[in-house]
């Protein structure tokens, strides 16, 4: 939960957020900016031979159905036969070529009706289809944001909300992989002088809008203040209302400079600190 006081608003977050009191002259952002790292947030396109439909999942809402003009019931009404098996002996679509160029014929009517939809989103979408229709829709699909696992198992036979269970563990494993590929970018910029951990560099570096990626620790608050101009901090023992999150401070400014903020765990820090950033270039 996160709870706006001049308002009395609660907001349900997708995270487990620590328990916190801060009076400043800016907001706490770390426990936001978590739920932009993950939003945990996607469409799930259940699609077999018989049926489709689009789910939508997201964390605040039940998974819900979205009705999509113009989308097809099943491959036989898409490709105007009362059966998947009937012949076509003007083209001899017959046998399981048939089946697969009408089944490609489907894939391409979905791709179509979902284009008005997706246009412009960037939103995963997650598949859940067995069988030849799995590779087929990848084949002919034009949206770029379809992402490589697939939910197992018959999509008939689960309920929206099984698949949304399903689905938040592709995002989840997703997100892990997203991760890790940050820290790797680290572990090789850090050989550059292009990272570094130290909470002073990070924050001279984020005012001066060296910085393209950095990680905070969403937990920790480090009570201090951070000069405008030259980005020198000053830590203090405790927090009172004049000083405020050293952290969220570097965060705000690499967010104001076009930089990328990932809220996570200490754990998932490289060096375990409080921050860690790539940077641009080499100071």
């Amino acid at each position: 939960m996160f709870v706006t006081p001049t308002t009395s608003t609660t907001f349900r977050l997708p995270n487990d957020l620590a328990a916190a009191v801060e009076v400043s002259d800016r907001f706490h952002l770390k426990p936001l900016l978590r739920a932009v790292t993950f939003p945990h947030t996607a469409f799930v396109l259940a699609l077999s031979q018989g049926a489709v439909r689009l789910i939508e999942i997201a964390p605040e809402l039940e998974p819900a159905e979205i009705r999509v003009p113009e989308l097809p019931k099943d491959v036989a009404s898409a490709v105007g036969k009362s059966s998947i098996r009937d012949r076509s002996p003007s083209r001899k679509l017959q046998g399981s070529e048939g089946q697969k160029t009408r089944m490609r014929q489907y894939a391409r009517q979905i791709d179509q009706a979902l284009r008005p939809l997706l246009s412009g989103l960037d939103v995963p979408l997650i598949l859940a289809a067995t069988g030849p229709l799995d590779s087929i829709y990848r084949s002919v699909n034009s949206y770029p944001n379809l992402v490589a696992p697939s939910v197992p198992g018959n999509p008939d036979a689960s309920s929206d909300a099984e698949l949304a269970e399903s689905a938040r563990r592709v995002l989840d494993e997703l997100y892990a992989a997203e991760l890790h590929t940050v820290q790797e970018r680290y572990a090789l910029r850090a050989t550059q002088r292009r990272a570094s951990a130290d909470i002073a560099d990070v924050a001279r570096a984020a005012t001066y809008g060296l910085v393209d990626t950095v990680l905070v620790d969403i937990d920790e608050v480090v009570p201090g203040s951070v000069d405008e101009e030259t980005g020198a901090i000053t830590l203090d023992d405790a927090g009172d209302a004049v000083n405020y999150g050293v952290v969220d401070e570097i965060a705000r400014r690499v967010w104001l400079n076009g930089g990328t903020v990932l809220a996570v765990r200490r754990d998932d820090i490289p060096g375990q600190g409080s921050v860690a950033a790539i940077l641009r270039y080499a100071p």
